[in-house]
């Protein structure tokens, strides 16, 4: 593995300090101290050409004056004179730079033209530059502290990385106060050259850093933050605080395309797939460090409560109910275990109360048989300091039922005097501790959610379905027949055709010019009908007076054509009418009105949603938000994380269970649409009615634009689908296959499993050290890649006795 282009910034042996000075309360002051007092063994040297000496070490008038090699050059001094100070790095081979000051992008049009040079001259000269207007970087394990601040860090295993000094302060003060410790601190500032993606990657391979947190205000490069994030947290816990949209109320909303997605919906749409969990606080941000540190992984939201008191587990027992946390229902077995052993007024139910007067004997005995319970995917144990609870006893009760579990425990013991000693021995034992029931079920959520993420993340969806292919071709030429027309929406019959080239099931539609044609129309799609205005200027049909349904009588079809024809007119005056579309009065009882949107994020690209339909879609708005591509289990997902779109699809009153696979179906080819056609600027099917046989698109909207990135195929999408297009099969003089094919995170045993049968002589060869089989980091490594930045094939064979694929190489 080649070295990171960071490693000299964050494994110096030489510092170089320009800009520094002895003027109390400046930068270069404070960054100057900070180095030396904090410990740092490699080579100081200051640069000011007004002093002799600073810190008792020799001060060079210019970084050209140094003999030795720097690893890190920090600068600190005024914006207007540093690209001549970053050529002289340059030509001395400076192995990386650090600009904390201030005055570029952040403050004029020409501070950004001057951000601009900077970057230049160092991308001239290969030198990673963090910054400009920085806090700096901490790496205590180097008893390194480069940085003006006054906090200071403990040694750890958690990376920080923040666009916010301010927030990098704040978190460096919390963390000290409650005993965390970090592998690495970065203050990122403008971001200019070294971004997210690119601390991502070096942390990722980290091996001092076991978690990362983010502290994100906004990301310029979608592609590039998604691929890094998703390799680094395929190795390790990625953690992400963003702070919400305060503008949310003010997004653009369009009458038929409906609000702009909530930024912060889009987002944790990306951070989900991406396998990183998404926190609200600082607080909240080491709560689930503190959670994923222990390793123990789940398999649902199942939780069990167990308390000594009813107020504690009520409150835990609300929370669950606000984060959508499972209550787990025990078994009748473990219901008849704890009977016998605990006394006859407990709960008997979930949360288990094990009553005021509970030991440690019965604290540990009842969270055995919850552990043992194969309806429990993890245990909250609360205690209330009560007259005759011992919490220390009972807090050694609870480490000696989990020592041996494999499913995570979690505990709150209430209060501060009489419990602290027990929380110091559960935290002594490696078992999470939070301060109150809420914040306990928060930390259970973020594992959930973790693990849910993480599952998502291991999915490598192509970008068209195993079904019938679509018309792709066809679909361009009606997208950009309509641009070349300068049209920004498709007309209805365009629209169909776009639907019916993905094969998605549509009703059909005649459009007609006169009131005799519609007439001919209705006969030949057969009353009754439905009438609507065709015109590529009109978004609400309805509220210009363009609809009609359930025209019945020839008469009425008449008629209907005159309303429609003289109501738009008279609404829409200058709007380019095409005339009016007759189609079938399609009639399902038992069907839900749903929609299905693709919307163009400026940040994401293009996001999927998916809600209830029909004239309710503007009104609740309660849509789930997806990045395409997406494969049959993330459909499940999407519709399964929507309560109000899973609870429609189930049977109710008299109405049978809606097919679903016939909604998979269809999001699937909308996803596909997504992936091919990125001249689709926005797409609403609404209604998409869905009953117990099929799924039907009853009315479409598509608005197009030019796409806004480069003619890369699926440069417009933040996550690069599997690209099934470098398949191919070899043909064998024996008569058997081979297919060369990109690896794929499912291909981890195979994977193992040859190189195992390698021998030991060609397992040294490749890795050039013994080994006897791959290490978990490794098969991830090897298997979990991001088809955007990196290419992986196997080759391979089928074998057909029992159907499994073998990896050849």
């Amino acid at each position: 593995m080649h070295d990171s282009p960071l490693k000299k910034l964050f494994r110096p042996q030489s510092i170089a300090i320009i800009g520094a000075t002895d003027t109390p309360g400046s930068v270069g002051r404070q960054v100057l101290n900070n180095i030396v007092q904090g410990g740092f063994t490699g080579a100081i040297y200051p640069v000011n050409a007004k002093y002799d000496t600073l810190a008792e070490r020799p001060c060079f008038k210019s970084i050209r004056d140094i003999e030795h090699a720097i690893d890190l050059a920090i600068i600190v001094i005024p914006s207007r004179s540093i690209p001549q100070v970053l050529r002289d790095c340059g030509e001395k081979n400076v192995g990386s730079v650090m600009v904390l000051s201030a005055g570029f992008g952040e403050i004029s049009k020409m501070g950004q033209a001057l951000q601009n040079q900077i970057v230049d001259i160092a991308r001239q000269y290969e030198m990673p530059l963090i910054g400009p207007n920085c806090l700096g970087i901490m790496r205590p394990c180097q008893k390194l502290n480069a940085t003006f601040t006054r906090n200071t860090a403990k040694p750890g295993h958690i990376a920080l990385i923040a666009q916010s000094s301010s927030i990098c302060t704040a978190t460096l003060d919390w963390a000290d106060a409650n005993g965390f410790g970090f592998s690495a601190v970065v203050s990122m500032g403008a971001m200019a050259d070294v971004g997210l993606g690119d601390m991502l990657d070096y942390f990722a391979n980290d091996p001092k850093t076991h978690s990362i947190m983010l502290y994100i205000e906004g990301i310029p490069n979608a592609r590039e933050f998604m691929s890094s994030l998703r390799v680094a947290a395929r190795l390790k816990p990625v953690i992400v605080v963003k702070p919400g949209n305060r503008n949310n109320e003010t997004r653009a909303h369009n009458s038929h395309f409906g609000a702009q997605p909530d930024d912060d919906a889009v987002l944790d749409a990306a951070l989900g797939r991406a396998g990183a969990v998404r926190v609200s606080t600082i607080d909240q941000m080491f709560a689930a460090a503190r959670v994923l540190a222990s390793n123990k992984r789940i398999h649902g939201r199942r939780l069990a409560i167990l308390t000594n008191g009813g107020g504690p587990g009520a409150m835990a027992a609300d929370r669950a109910a606000r984060l959508d946390v499972e209550l787990a229902s025990l078994s009748e077995e473990t219901i008849s275990k704890l009977s016998a052993a605990l006394p006859a007024h407990w709960s008997h139910s979930n949360p288990i109360d094990i009553l005021g007067d509970a030991d440690g004997e019965r604290y540990e005995q009842t969270l055995s048989l919850l552990l043992a319970d194969p309806n429990t995917d993890s245990v909250l144990v609360l205690l209330a300091p009560q007259g005759l609870t011992d919490p220390t006893e009972c807090a050694q009760g609870v480490i000696n039922a989990a020592k041996n579990s494999k499913k995570p425990v979690l505990t709150s013991w209430i209060g501060r005097n009489l419990v602290m000693e027990g929380r110091k021995l559960l935290n002594e034992a490696g078992i999470p501790h939070f301060v109150n029931p809420e914040e306990s079920v928060n930390a259970f959520s973020y594992l959930a959610n973790y693990q849910r993420n993480q599952r998502a993340l291991m999915q490598t969806p192509q970008p068209m379905s195993q079904w019938r292919r679509p018309d792709v071709e066809g679909a361009k030429l009606i997208l950009e027949n309509a641009l070349a027309e300068r049209r920004s929406r498709l007309t209805n019959t365009e629209g169909r055709a776009i639907l019916r080239s993905f094969r998605i099931p549509t009703n059909s539609a005649i459009n007609i010019t006169s009131a005799a044609d519609a007439l001919v129309a209705a006969e030949t799609v057969g009353l009754p009908v439905v009438m609507k205005i065709n015109s590529p200027d009109i978004d609400d049909k309805s509220g210009a007076g363009g609809v009609k349904l359930n025209v019945q009588e020839p008469r009425s079809v008449r008629t209907a054509y005159k309303d429609i024809m003289q109501s738009v007119q008279s609404k829409c005056p200058d709007a380019n009418i095409l005339g009016v579309c007759v189609e079938p009065m399609v009639k399902k009882p038992g069907a839900r009105e749903l929609i299905i949107a693709v919307q163009r994020d400026p940040v994401f690209g293009p996001v999927i949603s998916l809600g209830i339909g029909g004239t309710a879609a503007d009104i609740i708005e309660d849509r789930r938000i997806a990045l395409p591509p997406l494969n049959d289990y993330l459909c499940r997902q999407l519709i399964n994380s929507n309560n109000r779109v899973r609870n429609y699809l189930s049977d109710f009153s008299s109405l049978l269970p809606a097919k679903v696979d016939a909604l998979v179906y269809v999001l699937q080819r909308v996803s596909e649409m997504a992936c091919e056609l990125p001249h689709i600027a926005a797409l609403r099917i609404n209604p998409l009615w869905v009953d117990e046989h099929e799924a039907i698109a009853l009315d479409t909207t598509i608005a197009v634009a030019p796409p806004q990135t480069t003619t890369r195929r699926y440069g417009h999408m933040a996550i690069h689908p599997y690209p099934f297009e470098l398949e191919n099969t070899i043909n064998l003089p024996n008569g058997s296959d081979i297919i060369i094919r990109p690896i794929q995170p499912e291909d981890a045993e195979a994977v193992q499993l040859m190189m195992e049968n390698l021998s030991e002589e060609s397992r040294y060869f490749r890795f050039m050290y013994r080994i006897s089989s791959l290490t978990t980091p490794m098969l991830v490594r090897f298997t979990q890649i991001d088809y955007d930045r990196e290419m992986a094939l196997v080759a391979v064979s089928q074998d057909n006795v029992n159907g499994e694929s073998n990896i050849l190489g």
